[in-house]
């Protein structure tokens, strides 16, 4: 059984913090964006791509998690694509997060006992978190409690929440719902891959993505402004240079980069090149950071052989 201030926690964690991680970490590597500011212009082209092979067709959207209301009703194109498939596929089904067992979240991201976090990272990192939790309201008692990859995701969360930002109003969480009863839904991950990939971690690897967020919560207002602009244009060149340009930038950075995006760019590729073998037509959702790049998803499926167009 759940302690109260665990489970206090965890009921924020009931949100979609846990499984849009990644979200996050792709809002945390948009550091540079203010700086970078790269000219947008808002033409046909959106955040998707038609993958066809001889047998199937996977039309391929890059998702923003957290959006606002404003945000909506979303390109034609994207919607049409939707409607002419037979099967959603997501990174994971946010929309089930009743199934996550919140015993296993609460040993994953909470510290048990005498153990806090002070005893996991550097006095000056920890002088951060309090100063932190004071400016956006979190109880010091709750902070202790959290490992520094959940307390990053909680700082993030709290921060986009405060600046109007939803993840009722992402984008898989929008065709989740309108494809509930209506369409099969397949998950290329599941909520529990993605809490064991951050909870495992090391306290360094875990303490560097959390110094990051405090570096970047200050003009997170400007950057994911920027970000939702350049999703909104089919801007792919601009993310590329935001994202190689933060990691490159901060190397302490890299190593989380390519666990979270890398690696696993290269196993959503092959769970999508079987949908292209399997017949049918599929509308697959992942995080927009994993289209782009030389080692993103849109150029792993193209190495394959396979017709790639941007919509």
């Amino acid at each position: 059984m759940l302690s109260k201030p665990w489970q206090r926690i965890a009921c924020r964690a009931g949100t979609p913090i846990v499984p849009l991680a990644f979200a996050f970490l792709f809002f945390a590597l948009s550091g540079l964006l203010a700086s970078v500011n790269p000219a947008f212009s808002y033409d046909d082209k959106s955040f998707l791509w038609k993958v066809q092979s001889s047998r199937s067709t996977v039309y391929l959207l890059g998702s923003i998690h957290f959006l606002k209301e404003d945000a909506y009703p979303l390109n034609r194109t994207i919607e049409e694509a939707y409607e002419a498939s037979g099967t959603l596929a997501v990174e994971a089904n946010i929309n089930e997060l009743g199934n996550l067992n919140l015993n296993t979240l609460a040993d994953r991201a909470f510290y048990k006992g005498d153990d806090q976090i002070q005893k996991h990272v550097a006095p000056e990192t920890y002088r951060l978190i309090t100063k932190e939790g004071k400016t956006l309201g979190m109880p010091i008692e709750l902070i202790r409690m959290q490992k520094p990859w959940f307390l990053a995701l909680s700082f993030q969360a709290m921060e986009l929440v405060r600046l109007g930002y939803s993840p009722q109003h992402g984008v898989d969480h929008y065709f989740l719902t309108k494809a509930k009863g209506k369409k099969k839904i397949l998950e290329l991950e599941s909520l529990d891959e993605q809490l064991a990939l951050l909870s495992g971690f090391s306290d360094r690897e875990q303490e560097e993505f959390l110094l990051y967020t405090l570096n970047t919560l200050s003009s997170m207002e400007s950057q994911v402004d920027s970000l939702v602009r350049a999703w909104k244009a089919g801007n792919v060149k601009g993310m590329e240079s935001i994202i190689s340009d933060a990691a490159a930038q901060d190397g302490s950075i890299a190593p989380l980069f390519r666990k979270l995006f890398d690696e696993r760019n290269i196993k959503m590729a092959s769970k999508i090149q079987g949908y292209l073998n399997s017949g049918g037509t599929y509308f697959v959702i992942v995080g927009s950071g994993h289209l782009i790049g030389e080692r993103g998803v849109v150029e792993l499926l193209k190495a394959k052989g396979y017709e790639v167009e941007q919509l």
